[in-house]
């Protein structure tokens, strides 16, 4: 990573940020120039350029390791960048301190005081800024009724459920009205049901109080349901960027394909033999379809094969074909509609031409799919 070489870019980047600013240009929340970290000879972050708009619920995606938690490090100040900018509200802040930044940080394990009682809890840091005692109160109270937690006040964080303790901690950041909420998976340590629940309250309390939230996760569930935006971070890289519309039905490499949902990835070989075109594709699992009759669609695309698995998922079913050439395609189907199909039974699969996307091979996964 060429750090001098990055230094006149990050100026130029820098500069031209603050003539918008000077402009009237509304300046994105988050810039972040040709970021990059290394720790020794490992490159954790490589070269990320990266536009987070006012108000966005935003999430970085991707697996341990792929470089979102210290992108959000590196945000908040906590990290140092090896190379690269960060710029907030069109200013450079790349080595100011954390709390000479306009950010707050929620974590996974919520930090609360256990010898403090709620109220104290989220007024502790307006006390540190010498915010007076009836002021304290005063939006202490108004941000957890904003949480659904207005008499929870005498509570210690022990008598709280984990869900209750998760929106405190966010009571006790948004309380500083910073412009950016940075979290860091803060849903982790919650079983499946209160997850699905907070979700649906951090979507709720981020719409309600307007102010951008940068979200870290390696759970697409959580990104897909909640965020305005997603980016997919990959080996220190973003993969793509988009809605979660777009990253799940427009996948643009082999590797969101694979890691947001479930896919089915033809590699190049295969797409040519069953497409036409020898570049990978992908094609999902629920748009494909046996065909119980003799005729499939016109313009379907078909193909036979032996029925190798199948996984009951509730409402709907997995059955895994095995094509003539050994390989395998997925197809979920609504568990009912398996009545008929058992393991070993030959049947044939179907689907839209529009329902294959072709993608960037990044996965480096061989031939077969």
């Amino acid at each position: 990573m060429n750090r001098g070489g990055n230094a006149s870019i990050v100026s130029e980047s820098v500069a031209v940020s603050t003539e918008r600013g000077l402009s009237g240009d509304k300046s994105p929340a988050i810039q972040l120039v040709g970021l990059g970290k290394t720790f020794g000879d490992v490159v954790a972050v490589d070269n990320i350029d990266l536009e987070i708009a006012e108000g966005e619920f935003f999430s970085l995606l991707g697996p341990s390791g792929s470089g979102k938690t210290t992108v959000l490090r590196m945000i908040a100040g906590f990290e140092l960048p090896t190379a690269g900018a960060v710029l907030l509200h069109g200013q450079d802040m790349t080595r100011l301190a954390p709390y000479d930044r306009d950010v707050n940080t929620v974590f996974q394990d919520y930090a609360l005081f256990p010898h403090m009682s709620v109220q104290r809890n989220v007024e502790y840091g307006l006390k540190v800024k010498g915010v007076g005692k009836a002021e304290r109160r005063r939006r202490a109270g108004e941000m957890l009724e904003a949480v659904h937690l207005a008499d929870f006040g005498a509570r210690r964080p022990n008598e709280m459920s984990g869900g209750q303790r998760q929106r405190v901690a966010l009571a006790r950041a948004l309380v500083n009205r910073p412009k950016v909420l940075l979290l860091d998976e803060p849903l982790g340590a919650l079983d499946l049901k209160l997850r699905e629940e907070m979700q649906v309250e951090l979507k709720n309390i981020q719409r309600d109080v307007g102010i951008t939230f940068v979200f870290v996760t390696h759970d697409q569930g959580e990104a897909l349901s909640m965020s305005s935006r997603v980016a997919v971070f990959n080996d220190g890289r973003i993969e793509q960027i988009g809605t979660p519309h777009d990253i799940y039905e427009h996948p643009s490499t082999a590797f969101v394909a694979g890691f947001v949902g479930t896919s089915n990835l033809l590699s190049a070989a295969m797409s040519q033999r069953l497409l036409g075109h020898f570049t990978p594709h992908t094609i999902r699992p629920e748009r494909i379809h046996l065909v119980t009759s003799a005729r499939a669609a016109s313009d379907d695309i078909t193909v036979d094969g032996v029925v190798d698995d199948i996984q009951y998922l509730g409402s709907e079913s997995r059955a895994r074909v095995r094509l003539d050439d050994g390989s395998h395609l997925l197809v979920s189907v609504p568990s009912d509609g398996l009545v008929d199909v058992a393991i070993g039974h030959n049947v044939r699969v179907a689907w839209p031409r529009s329902a294959a996307f072709a993608v960037v091979d990044s996965t480096n996964q061989g031939e077969k799919p």
